[in-house]
């Protein structure tokens, strides 16, 4: 008897206590979840231009089924440098570099990033800045820190892009890769947040403008540890730190290499 009035009374509690709505893996429940997060991302300082993005996001099925399938990461390092096209990559990397020196020199001045480092993960996120993606920024990110699979990595980059609406640097029509990965350089809204560079001086951190977008990227990985002159080939100082830009094994070594072969 006790026991039946004990859960009785938990029933009765529970309304009350507020708990967080789940996660999901389907767009069952999204809205409800939205909701919730809300008040977790007043907490966490978002305003209303951020949390009325919030109200706008839609499900983006799209950003999970990319999420689903990422196979260029399961390749040999050859494989997967010829499928994201090194040799070209390469190859423009150099002539842009010849072509503006100055740029990547105060860059380097500035942060001790060399210029290949900065001009192979230019290449390789965008193409240059030739496709920055065509999902929307908020929509996507808001859906993966609702996703379950992994909804803790992704929580505080959607807490980033709604204060980054609130800064005005993002927008509802901003558009970006499929796990809202934003700009030239593809920064999650959280790492855009903490890191991000007005080097244009104009007021405004804008990370589809390439300077502000590579100095952006060069405060990233000096602040992330990045010691000016020491190498940045495998078991070289500054490897590490090409490690904290992306978590893929065969993506660290590519922008090594290419890296390497844009500043010889």
């Amino acid at each position: 008897m006790l026991r039946i009035c004990f859960y009785a009374a938990i029933a009765i509690l529970l309304p009350s206590l507020a708990l967080p709505a789940p996660c999901g893996n389907t767009s069952n429940g999204f809205e409800a979840w939205k909701t919730d997060f809300a008040k977790t991302a007043k907490r966490a300082g978002v305003k209303k231009k951020g949390l009325q993005a919030l109200a706008q996001t839609q499900y983006a099925t799209s950003t999970i089924a990319a999420d689903r399938n990422q196979k260029s990461f399961k390749y040999s390092l050859d494989k997967f440098m010829q499928v994201r096209g090194a040799d070209v990559i390469v190859a423009q990397g150099r002539k842009r570099k010849a072509r503006n020196p100055q740029f990547y020199a105060a860059l380097e001045r500035q942060y001790g990033v060399p210029a290949g480092v900065l001009i192979a993960i230019h290449g390789m996120e965008t193409g240059f800045g030739n496709f920055m993606g065509d999902s929307q920024v908020v929509s996507a990110i808001t859906t993966l820190a609702y996703d379950c699979r992994r909804s803790e990595f992704f929580v505080p980059h959607a807490i980033g892009a709604l204060k980054l609406v609130d800064q005005g640097s993002l927008t509802m029509a901003t558009k970006g890769a499929k796990h809202g990965e934003l700009g030239h350089t593809q920064f999650l809204p959280g790492n855009a947040l903490a890191f991000g560079v007005d080097a244009t001086g104009d007021g405004q951190v804008d990370f589809y403008n390439m300077t502000d977008a590579l100095a952006s990227t060069a405060n990233f990985l000096r602040k992330k540890g990045w010691k000016p002159g020491r190498g940045y080939q495998k078991g070289e100082p500054n490897y590490a730190v090409i490690q904290q830009w992306n978590a893929a094994t065969v993506y660290q070594q590519s922008i090594a290499i290419m890296a390497a072969r844009i500043d010889n």
